[in-house]
């Protein structure tokens, strides 16, 4: 049996203990920063005793790589679900950006854990992106193949668009939390989908 496992509930009510711890962190790092949050801080908020919280966890970086993880699959759901009846990868990717936007705004504190993994664990921090890099040029690669989208290099263009997420939602979904995200989504895919060059000049 591994470590990880050895720490894994044995029943239900085990499983929810540690989910109240996980929420907790969740709450405290991502309100007060890796750094401001301590096991004392998430226990008191998840309303369990410090010797619990070793019941499940090692340290207060195993939270953080268990959330960043959590992060992931949650939000790959959420864009599986916003996009996967799209007619073409071009939609997919109109509603995909607008599904993103919103899972930031709906779902702040993990974002910022996310955001917090790159000063604590660089290698989850990268294992985060680095999973979603392959899944989207992969995705890309098809569209390619079924002619819906011109050819490219497609972990470059990968990169790109997630890059443009990533700064929509800090700028769009954090920090201005009135901003009316469709038109925010619909603004940066016109940019994707037409670039920067007048369609007068386009050849």
């Amino acid at each position: 049996m591994s470590k990880n496992n050895a720490l894994r509930p044995k029943t239900s009510r085990g499983e929810l203990t540690r989910q109240k711890i996980l929420d907790a962190a969740k709450r405290e790092i991502g309100g007060r920063g890796f750094a401001e949050a301590s096991i004392s801080t998430i226990t008191a908020e998840a309303g369990v005793g410090q010797g619990t919280f070793y019941l499940y966890f090692r340290t207060k970086e195993d939270v953080l790589r268990e959330l960043v993880l959590h992060m992931g699959r949650k939000l790959r759901r959420h864009l599986t679900m916003a996009v996967g009846d799209s007619p073409s990868r071009i939609e997919a990717e109109r509603r995909g950006l607008l599904a993103f936007l919103e899972f930031v705004r709906d779902n702040p504190d993990l974002y910022r854990v996310v955001e917090e993994a790159q000063f604590v664990d660089e290698t989850i921090y990268r294992q985060y992106y680095d999973d979603f890099a392959e899944s989207y040029r992969s995705a890309l690669l098809a569209a390619e193949a079924r002619g819906e989208i011109r050819p490219g290099q497609a972990e470059v263009r990968a990169w790109a668009l997630m890059g443009i997420a990533v700064m929509l939602g800090h700028r769009f979904a954090i920090w201005e939390k009135d901003a009316s995200l469709p038109r925010i989504a619909e603004a940066a895919f016109d940019m994707v989908s037409h670039g920067l060059i007048p369609d007068d000049r386009r050849g």
